[in-house]
């Protein structure tokens, strides 16, 4: 049974929580989130602001963390802040997501229910495939990406760091997104998007630039 520490008590969290306790071989250990200023144990599970990271290794020293937060931006500026080894990290997926053998998934990232996962695909480190989205064969997904529920990515898709794919858009084959680049809900996305903008639509249109540091 592995140890598992979510950093994010928000509503991905809750998530999250959820997928630990849908996994036979994994059990909550903890929650650490700035809303808690003290480290306590309680009759679940540790809670504790992310500091705590020290202190609950002493006491759980298999444990594992995960990032559970949604902003991407915020997800890094986490993982940077918390300090730990790639090792530390581990990856979820749901059992009910299909995860092709031939795929390569990086430390922190999780796959929600019903996702798929096919040949080939590269998804990094820190990053959330959500709610039966799916990744076709040789996709290139970079840290930090969220592909919100229902996003397609056709065959040979590059998704570089900190890109947001909103929930139902679909991406024709081999279209690179740009890093910290949005793509609104429901979006239909058939040329490529540069870094940083927001593009939606149906084809998909830049609307705006993204001036300010999605990196906090």
């Amino acid at each position: 049974m592995k140890n598992v520490a979510i950093v994010g008590d928000g509503g991905h969290g809750k998530v999250i929580r959820e997928l630990i306790n849908a996994r036979s071989d994994t059990r909550l250990a903890a929650v650490l989130d700035d809303k808690f200023k003290t480290f306590e144990g309680g009759k679940e599970w540790y809670t504790g602001p992310p500091e705590a990271v020290t202190e609950l290794r002493r006491l759980i020293p298999d444990v594992l963390f995960l990032i559970a937060v949604g902003n991407n931006g915020v997800r890094k500026q986490l993982a940077e802040r918390l300090g730990l080894r790639k090792d530390d990290f581990i990856t979820l997926i749901h059992p009910s997501a299909i995860v092709s053998r031939s795929a390569v998934i990086g430390e922190g990232t999780v796959i929600m229910a019903g996702a798929i996962i096919q040949a080939d695909a590269r998804i990094g480190a820190h990053c959330i495939i959500n709610t039966g989205a799916v990744a076709e064969h040789d996709n290139q997904i970079s840290d930090y990406v969220h592909l919100s529920p229902r996003v397609t990515l056709s065959g040979a898709v590059s998704v570089q760091e900190g890109a947001h794919v909103g929930t139902g858009a679909s991406v024709i084959p081999q279209i690179t997104i740009g890093a910290w680049s949005i793509v609104g809900a429901g979006s239909a996305v058939i040329r490529p998007i540069p870094d940083r903008v927001t593009a939606a639509g149906a084809p998909a249109r830049i609307i705006s630039s993204i001036q300010t540091s999605n990196k906090g």
